[in-house]
């Protein structure tokens, strides 16, 4: 602007509009090369600043209409200065179809691996190789009735999901008529993105499901240990649950790759260098990503609602923090969707339309993992003289069988055939055997699809609303919160729960009828609360059923250790009146319960004078919090980490080690604590010696990655807890474009057990990449997080523009009201009904 004020001074010619601007939206004129007089000169100059100041305001807004086939009236998308999308639709349909369109040109190419993993047709990029996994995505399809399938989620279900899935299609054809409008992945793999059909919308692949991986663990374990062994091992919450092979399953012939098909088509796509074209290949096939698949562990998520009686404003408060794969592009997208019976912010999944996260006009909702069994093993006997009948209830009875065909690429297509028993698709058949396992899984059964119940939420207005829309979320299994304007809290769990008679789920069953269910739990049956005494509600995936909860045929076995939930409950118990402030401070938290429960272990145990008790000293004097800045917190964890795995050899028998990678870190301070027998004969001795030890190995380690100067040792650095986002290509391109498709690293704090869970490992690659604060006093006061950005093209200004704030634990503005939209946005795009030729 200053550079064309001085081209008006020197009366030089002047293209006004986008050359001088650089906005869409200002008209263009051209002024004919003069002379002016100095009055004119200083009259055009005051003009040229007034339009250059007042333009400012559209410098943030350039605007943009579009064409499109398939929309019945306008829509308008305010996007705001952090990407998201604020739509603007006059009626429901064109609503949705504005919602794919918009998620189809930020995350097309997410969009496309989701499509060809819900499909099975991912081999036809990766060759053989991703077959199996083509193959159990078929297996695993939903094959009951659509149109029932698509109306279980929200009464106009199966209009909104076939809007939605329109606009993702209109904006794959702009692709097709405009090529370089796609994402560069897509040259990078040679391939075009497909069509989009509710079917993909309503896939299970990426529905968080248990506890089969669970069964075959155990199953597994007591091939090579005894059951006590193995059942020590494990932290079960609510009662001793039945942990006993049935005798007609011989544990000899339990086949390790059973659960092949299933993990296959579950885990993310590995993506190597001869999938992608020749020049921008990565020189070896043997680097390093770090990309990394979801700890179960690691799944969690925070989310506490504190009811007007505990807050500044005298209004709710709800907050929310769902912990996944830090993965770029983000797994959570924001959206803003605003029609007639619809004004709902917040963030789900890109693939899917509505909000699962977020809030409307009268009230606001979040969710957590709640402990759910949801999946059964079972093992038949087969026929010899017909490997497709199985023995059922004393007879044969035939599998389902479905052929089917999957493409390859550079072969011919591969013909294969889907088996399936009553009770689901046949994992493995061991004809040698003859034996076949096969998955019962409830979220195979109609409405199993994840998150989709969540358009029902987005419209409720009241706290029975909400619990009504709560009934028809059967997967995943969430601890579902509330708050409203009208004052009221809440807490529902949801999830499909099968009820099991006599047995526990715990382990692979037989298939011949004795382990059948009997039905599921009404979902509104399993635990809730409404407005407690206390003023909130605060869960994070632990242990939430009462004790004297009925049917005990429903409570679940397998809980997160409680550190989160015990230190947001010290916080919030406080007696202090809290502020979105105070929320996203909370949120943030990393004072870790385990190192106030550890550290003081260590305070008495006999140490050399030397580096090991220096490093003492530095945790004697520690506030406990996981600060990436700390170099306390550095020595800490990695003497945790020793610590584990120290108890770990001490713990678990050498037989199962290499089953039981990961313990409940409440079971080895539980074991620290009241040390016995499996430490030696002087248990007391045994356990500070084994201190010791891990304490002498954690500064040992430090040593050879910072040096010997010990206030190199601080926890969050680039060698040690940090964050690099990873993309799916980004193993298998050149440094360049690994650069660019890669997003940090930044260095963080905390660790899987503070409430800013970042993960255990090194590299943080799970946890809360989405965060929201919401405010039922000032929807406008509400705040958020996501990272690395709104976007997934790695050419988009809102790719990465999220990560630094995220990594720092800062938010943006929810923006919710008109005013405040305009006030942050950045650009305005139009879409309007396509004319036909005559209109034209």
């Amino acid at each position: 602007r200053v550079r064309q004020v001085r081209q008006v001074r020197s009366g030089t010619q002047v293209q006004c509009g986008p050359g001088v601007l650089g906005y869409a939206d200002v008209q263009v004129c051209r002024c004919a090369e003069m002379r002016w007089s100095d009055s004119m000169q200083r009259r055009m100059l005051l003009v040229a600043i007034a339009l250059s100041v007042g333009s400012i305001g559209a410098a943030q807004s350039p605007t943009l209409a579009l064409q499109l086939p398939g929309l019945g009236q306008p829509v308008e998308i305010v996007r705001d200065r952090w990407g998201i999308s604020h739509i603007y639709a006059q009626n429901e349909a064109d609503l949705f179809f504005a919602q794919g369109y918009s998620a189809a040109k930020d995350r097309l190419f997410q969009l496309e691996l989701w499509r060809r993993q819900a499909t099975g047709t991912v081999a036809e990029v990766l060759g053989r190789r991703a077959l199996s996994r083509d193959i159990g995505s078929r297996l695993h399809k939903f094959r009951g009735d659509l149109d029932a399938e698509l109306n279980h989620y929200h009464p106009h279900g199966k209009q909104i999901i076939e809007a939605f899935t329109r606009g993702v299609n209109a904006y794959i054809a702009e692709t097709d008529k405009n090529p370089s409008l796609l994402p560069i992945e897509f040259r990078v793999l040679g391939i075009k993105p497909g069509p989009w059909t509710p079917d993909v919308v309503i896939s299970r692949h990426g529905a968080l499901t248990s506890n089969v991986t669970d069964e075959v663990s155990f199953a597994r374990a007591l091939k090579v240990a005894r059951v006590d062994q193995v059942r020590e091992l494990l932290y079960f919450q609510g009662g001793e649950p039945m942990f006993t092979l049935d005798p007609s399953i011989d544990i000899k012939l339990f086949p390790d790759s059973v659960l092949e098909r299933y993990s296959a088509f579950r885990s993310a796509i590995d993506f190597r260098p001869a999938d992608v074209t020749l020049e921008l290949r990565a020189a070896s096939a043997n680097l390093e990503s770090v990309a990394s698949e979801e700890n179960p562990l690691d799944i969690g998520s925070n989310n506490w609602v504190l009811a007007g009686s505990r807050t500044q404003s005298t209004h709710p408060l709800l907050a929310n923090d769902p912990h996944r794969t830090i993965a770029s592009p983000s797994l959570r997208y924001w959206v803003h969707l605003v029609a007639p019976g619809w004004n709902v912010i917040g963030a789900g999944e890109p693939e899917i339309p509505g909000v699962s996260i977020g809030h409307n006009e009268q009230g606001a909702w979040g969710l957590t993992v709640f402990g759910s069994d949801s999946e059964d093993l079972y093992v038949y006997d087969t026929n010899p003289a017909n490997g497709n009948e199985y023995r059922y209830q004393g007879a044969w009875e035939a599998m389902r069988v479905v052929s089917d065909t999957i493409p390859i690429k550079g072969e011919k297509p591969e013909p294969v055939q889907l088996k399936y028993t009553r009770h689901g698709p046949v994992l493995l058949e061991d004809r040698a055997n003859h034996k076949a396992y096969a998955l019962r899984a409830a979220w195979l059964e109609p409405g199993g699809a994840p998150y989709l119940a969540s358009l029902r939420m987005d419209q409720a207005k009241t706290w029975q609303e909400f619990r009504d829309a709560c009934s028809y979320s059967r997967m995943p299994a969430e601890n579902m919160i509330w708050a409203d304007r009208q004052g009221s809290i809440g807490w529902q769990a949801v999830g499909i729960q099968p009820l099991r008679r006599g047995w526990s789920g715990l382990l692979p069953v037989p298939g011949d009828g004795r382990f059948e269910w009997s039905g599921f739990l009404p979902i509104t049956d399993l635990p809730h609360e409404t407005n407690p005494a206390r003023g909130f509600i605060a869960t994070a995936n632990n242990y939430l059923f009462p004790n004297d909860y009925q049917p005990k045929e429903a409570v679940h076995f397998l809980w997160a250790d409680p550190y989160r939930v015990s230190r947001i409950t010290e916080v919030l118990g406080s007696g202090r009146l809290f502020s979105v402030a105070e929320m996203a401070r909370l949120q943030n938290d990393e004072l870790s319960l385990p190192a106030r429960a550890l550290v003081p272990l260590l305070h008495d145990v006999s140490l050399p004078s030397g580096p090991a008790a220096r490093a003492r000293e530095a945790l004697r004097s520690w506030d406990f919090v996981l600060d990436k800045d700390s170099v306390a917190a550095g020595i800490y964890e990695m003497w945790q980490r020793r610590v584990i795995a120290n108890v770990r050899q001490r713990l678990v028998p050498s037989s199962i080690q290499r089953l039981a990678n990961q313990l409940s870190l409440k079971r080895v301070i539980d074991a620290l604590y009241a040390p016995d027998g499996r430490f030696g004969e002087r248990p007391t001795e045994a356990r500070d010696a084994l201190l010791a030890l891990s304490l002498d190995e954690a500064v040992a380690e430090l040593t050879k990655r910072f040096g010997d100067d010990m206030q190199k040792w601080t926890y969050g650095q680039e060698r040690y807890h940090h964050a690099l986002i990873a993309h799916p290509l980004g193993a298998a391109v050149n440094p360049e474009l690994r650069a660019k498709l890669n997003v940090g690293p930044l260095p963080r704090g905390g660790d899987g057990s503070t409430i800013n869970a970042t993960g255990n490992n090194d590299n943080q690659t799970s946890g809360g990449s989405f965060k929201f604060v919401m405010d039922t006093d000032d929807w406008d006061n509400s705040i958020g997080m996501n990272t690395p950005g709104q976007s997934g093209n790695p050419d988009d200004a809102h790719y990465r523009d999220l990560f630094e704030l995220w990594a720092r634990g800062k938010y943006f503005t929810a923006a919710y009201t008109r005013k405040k939209v305009d006030g942050v946005k950045e650009s305005v795009t139009t879409l309007e009904p396509a004319r036909s030729s005559s209109q034209r």
